[in-house]
């Protein structure tokens, strides 16, 4: 049986469409719902394409990267094969979808937010009389744009020094590209959680005593001033993170059975509890998760794909393109250990 995929031709300009990604483009050309009922079900446009050129990425079995430029089409998949993985890279132990309530993608650089607040009489539900106003709520664009940043990695390598490694051992260099551009966007979220996003809604710190431990409770207290919201997900520095478990609390054999089960530490007031590099010592970041945090994103990742087509790997740049605001400002606090 024929397939269109087989036919499909690919060329440069296809990164270039405005408004959609290669793998959209793609997709738009051969829908994957054509292949519903076949033995290609399941795989996207790219990766039926990779079928088409015989390109294994993964496993022993995986070509050398040199597979995809024996013809010119397939040179074509590369820049997408970069970015996927890179991505993948990013995404694997990523702790942002974690503490972000929401992601929102955009074409442009610039973007302002929206803002309201919980609490008081703006969000209180009272009681309406017959004939009466209903009480409004209302929501505003804030003031400041939110301030995009662009992190990335530079590829320093010729055709030749790669053109026979596998692609299974070359992957793992792009998702490490993909991992350190994670943790320099989650620096920049910790930043906005911490110093606000420029609308002048810094975090409200509660900061012990000098010389003080964390014990559990401060941490209750901690915890108790988060209403109207839940403190349902605390980002703790490492060395807060030994403090808390070396608790008498926090040493509950429950715990330790789901972190044997599911790898999550959970503290015992129902908050997820991970762990980062990126705070600074002595600190920790409480947040409700469901609305705290906005993540904004100016298209995906980005590869010089003209450079990678052509084999020019020495200088190709692999980028992204984000930010962080704040959605309500009292969804998140921090706590400063003495």
């Amino acid at each position: 049986m024929a397939y269109y995929y087989d036919n499909l031709k690919l060329d440069k300009g296809m990164y270039r469409e405005a408004g959609r990604s290669f793998s959209q483009v793609l997709e738009k050309l051969d829908p994957s719902e054509r292949y519903r009922g076949t033995g290609l079900e399941g795989l996207d446009a790219f990766q039926r394409q990779l079928k088409r050129f015989g390109i294994k990425v993964k496993g022993e079995a995986s070509d050398p990267v040199e597979a995809f430029f024996r013809t010119s089409d397939a040179a074509v998949l590369f820049p997408e094969y970069i970015a996927r993985t890179v991505r993948q890279g990013m995404e694997e132990g990523d702790i942002l979808p974690h503490i972000t309530a929401a992601v929102t993608k955009i074409d442009g650089m610039d973007y302002r937010s929206i803002a309201s607040e919980a609490g008081g009489e703006e969000k209180e539900l009272r009681l309406v009389a017959e004939g009466a106003a209903i009480p409004s709520t209302s929501i505003k664009v804030k003031t400041d744009l939110v301030k995009l940043k662009k992190r990335g990695r530079m590829l320093v390598a010729s055709y030749e020094a790669v053109r026979f490694q596998k692609l299974d051992l070359f992957s793992v260099t792009l998702r490490q590209i993909g991992a350190h551009i994670a943790r320099a966007q989650l620096e920049d979220a910790v930043d906005v959680l911490i110093n606000g996003d420029g609308n002048e809604n810094a975090a409200q710190v509660t900061a012990l005593a000098a010389g003080q431990s964390l014990n559990y409770e401060a941490l209750v207290d901690f915890w108790a001033k988060f209403d109207p919201y839940v403190m349902n997900t605390l980002l703790v520095s490492g060395d807060v993170m030994l403090q808390l478990l070396k608790l008498p609390e926090f040493q509950n054999p429950l715990t330790g059975l789901n972190f044997q089960g599911t790898g999550k530490l959970t503290t015992p007031l129902g908050a997820a509890l991970l762990r980062t590099g990126v705070l600074p010592a002595k600190t920790a970041i409480g947040l409700d998760r469901r609305f705290a945090l906005e993540m904004v994103q100016s298209g995906d990742v980005l590869v010089e794909h003209d450079k990678l087509i052509d084999r020019q790997l020495e200088r190709a740049a692999i980028t992204t393109i984000s930010g962080f605001a704040k959605v309500f400002p009292k969804a998140s606090r921090v706590l400063e250990i003495g």
